[in-house]
């Protein structure tokens, strides 16, 4: 029986090392064919029309002057009469014509009649939610470390004994925090183009899950999902919300199939922004108590946020408060409704809303002990509640805070509390924040094709979203047979591929590494088996490596990689590595990290500009396949947390619901020199190697609200309590608004 495993630390001879990017040279050339670039013969271009209104109920939809309009092939309605609209944007018909033009001129021939709502979308307002009815109770619950009073109701009890914590905490904060609503502003728009071959679909989709939408498209066409083939070859951003095929994606086939024409439907700008997904939002109230040395006791909070017009919206209680969990507390969580777009699962879904919520309440006690925030933060390691193959992560968390702290020079530049020089104007400071996250494999399969001429090739229904997932299975396979990556050819992008997991919840990497590493190591002995018989030695002695196939102690005593695989015969070897979450016992991943991060920025006071100064992240993810693409991650994640902390926002019109920064020239982002100097470590001692790959796409993403929040907390001596920290509200917050 095989013993899958990887190299012992430091024998690897690919894995482990720094590697461009298999698709790099596709991408800066433009030769990277994206959905969007797909371009048909006789193809169709589709156009949907969104409601403009936030909130109402269809009256009647008149079709009937666009499907006369030059060049219109078909015209198909979403919404039908008594349907009610609950946010701005949402899909009520899609005109499909010969040019863009001509489709977007039928659709403003297109008449709806509309019954206007009432409509709500402050998700901050707590107090006017409740006034209109647009919050739901989505849990409470509360625990204290006593043992209670047999002779005292429970519930009581613990009231009664948190109360008792809070008097006798050496401090007391009561803040307030909160996390605004950002879209996923993926720089490829959600859509597909669509073309039949008889009965048979080919649906080119925009998607980070292509195994998976195949049947999401049979469905409602009423066909298999065998009769269905995804492809994808490169993704132009997803983060989370490219999960479906969405109506789109199905009307897309659906008119295809009506006018025997391929057809291309892709989201306009302000569509996408409106209805293809938004991160929650998050508020919370909070008291917390710690004792003198800043060790957190106690835990007081309500919480709300909205994720659209579901009752079960905003961030889960289960994460506030975030890593350290005092052992007392109370926790409330409240789902706000708005007339917005859905919400759909953006980098790290949860966590960097609860960061910010919780971890910057915990820098505000180290405030108002006189405490450097680096020495609380350790002591409320003793609180930190993720596991790591069953122990605490507090260590790995200590040793991360060290080697952040060394490259942001924490202890040279962390003042007390808005107590830092300043030079005019300007103030600077610094803060840290830490985060969790799961990061296991899922279910993976992988073909592996040796051919009798020495050609290697993968085969896996996987797709890349940037994070340089080709590279990576390139990296196993070749590690595997002892080949250069340029021998290795992998395929992936297509569901009619061996199935393979979405890539979301930072499982890809583990994922394809576990059906690769599997097919490879199944095929090796096979060859292994044949060059045994050639060189008439056991198998258990050959390795492969260098392009050899030899005797491990007797390394003259071998054949090149070719001569091995001339044993074959005529016919390609096959093998299919399964990977089965929960079920497959395995040595090659595993689950579980942490990082912990720091900020430093510098504020005018006068304007109410943070500017960022540097930024450290420090980070495990098990036994690293290649430093190079992982390093990439850290890097793309802090630019996102930058930008979620200082610029990105969706602003709404509180009498109309309209979403009045959806474009590009108005949905503020980061420019190069808003970014400030990066500076990324992986944590891998040996005990890391041996843990095997962990993913690590979303943990990086998670930490950067709250640090930079603490930092610029540090520089005034003043929370600015919501983020994005914009000028406005930093100014606010100076002049005593919600300080």
């Amino acid at each position: 029986m095989i013993s899958y495993n990887w190299p012992k630390h430091g024998e690897a001879s690919v894995i482990g090392k720094e590697h461009d990017r298999i698709d790099g040279l596709e991408k800066a050339t433009g030769a990277a064919k994206y959905t969007y670039d797909i371009n048909l013969e006789g193809m169709l271009f589709a156009k949907m029309l969104g409601c403009p209104h936030a909130h109402c109920r269809i009256k009647s939809i008149d079709t009937s002057a666009a499907e006369k309009m030059p060049g219109v092939r078909a015209v198909k309605t979403l919404k039908e009469p008594d349907n009610e609209i609950r946010w701005q944007g949402d899909a009520l018909a899609v005109v499909a014509a010969d040019t863009e033009a001509a489709a977007a001129a039928a659709l403003e021939k297109i008449k709806v009649e509309y019954e206007m709502l009432d409509v709500f979308v402050d998700d901050e307002d707590l107090e006017a939610a409740e006034k209109v009815h647009r919050t739901n109770g989505a849990g409470e619950d509360i625990h204290v470390e006593m043992e209670p009073d047999p002779d005292v109701d429970e519930d009581e009890f613990n009231v009664m004994e948190l109360e008792r914590q809070f008097k006798e905490a050496a401090a007391v904060v009561e803040g307030y925090y909160g996390i605004s609503v950002i879209t996923h502003m993926c720089l490829e728009p959600h859509g597909s183009t669509c073309v039949w071959d008889g009965d048979k679909l080919i649906a080119y989709l925009s998607t980070q899950n292509v195994s998976g939408t195949a049947a999401q498209f049979a469905t409602p066409l009423s066909i298999t999902a065998g009769d269905v083939t995804v492809k994808c070859d490169f993704i132009g951003g997803g983060f989370g919300s490219k999960f479906a095929a969405d109506a789109w994606g199905v009307t897309c086939a659906q008119l295809a199939k009506e006018t025997g024409r391929p057809v291309k439907l892709m989201l306009d700008r302000d569509q996408e922004l409106k209805v293809a997904g938004c991160r929650p939002s998050g508020f919370i109230k909070v008291r917390i108590g710690a004792d003198k040395e800043g060790l957190v006791t106690c835990w007081d909070s309500t919480h709300w946020g909205t994720g659209g017009p579901k009752d079960n919206g905003g961030v889960n209680k289960g994460t506030i408060p975030y890593v350290m969990v005092p052992k007392n507390y109370r926790r409330k969580q409240i789902a706000v409704m708005t007339n917005t777009g859905e919400d759909r699962a953006w980098r790290a879904p949860n966590h960097p809303q609860a960061c910010a919520m919780s971890q910057t309440a915990l820098d505000d006690i180290a405030a108002k002990l006189g405490l450097d925030s680096y020495e609380v933060f350790l002591k409320n390691l003793d609180n930190a509640t993720p596991k790591k193959a069953g122990k605490s992560m507090a260590e790995t968390y200590r040793e991360e805070m060290k080697i952040a702290a060394r490259l942001m020079d924490w202890k040279a530049k962390w003042h007390p509390h808005g107590k830092g020089q300043a030079k005019g104007d300007i103030v600077t400071g610094v803060g840290m924040a830490l985060h969790t996250w799961g990061g296991g494999a899922a279910n993976s399969n992988c073909l592996v094709k040796v051919h009798p001429d020495g050609a290697v090739e993968a085969f896996l229904g996987s797709q890349d979203l940037g994070t340089g997932t080709r590279t990576v299975i390139t990296s196993v396979i070749a590690e595997t047979f002892g080949l250069p990556l340029s021998a290795v050819k992998v395929n992936i992008g297509s569901s009619a591929y061996p199935a393979s997991a979405p890539s979301g919840g930072s499982i890809t990497v583990g994922s394809v590494s576990e059906s690769s590493r599997r097919a490879s190591q199944e095929a090796l002995e096979t060859i292994f088996e044949k060059v045994g018989k050639k060189l008439g030695v056991e198998v258990s002695s050959l390795e492969a490596r260098d392009g050899r196939i030899r005797v491990r102690d007797d390394k003259d005593n071998s054949l090149s990689w070719q001569e091995a695989c001339r044993l074959l015969g005529m016919n390609p070897l096959e093998v299919t590595g399964k990977y089965q979450a929960g079920q497959t016992k395995t040595t090659l991943s595993s689950s579980q990290v942490g990082g912990v991060q720091m900020a430093e920025v510098a504020v005018d006071r006068r304007t109410g500009v943070v500017k960022m100064k540097k930024f450290v992240a420090v980070q495990d993810m098990g036994l690293v396949i290649n430093p190079k693409t992982a390093k990439s991650q850290m890097y793309g994640a802090a630019i996102m947390g930058i930008a979620y902390s200082l610029f990105e926002e969706r602003i709404m019109d509180a009498k109309t619901g309209a979403f009045v920064n959806a474009e590009l020239a108005d949905y503020k982002l980061p420019r190069l020199g808003d970014i400030g100097e990066i500076v990324v470590e992986i944590y891998q001692p040996e005990s890391e190697y041996q843990r095997g790959v962990v993913g690590l796409g979303e943990p990086p993403v998670i930490s950067p609200g709250a640090a930079i929040s603490n930092a610029v907390c540090n520089a005034l001596g003043v929370r600015v309590p919501v983020l994005p920290l914009t000028p406005k509200r930093v100014l606010d917050a100076l002049k005593g608004g919600k300080a």
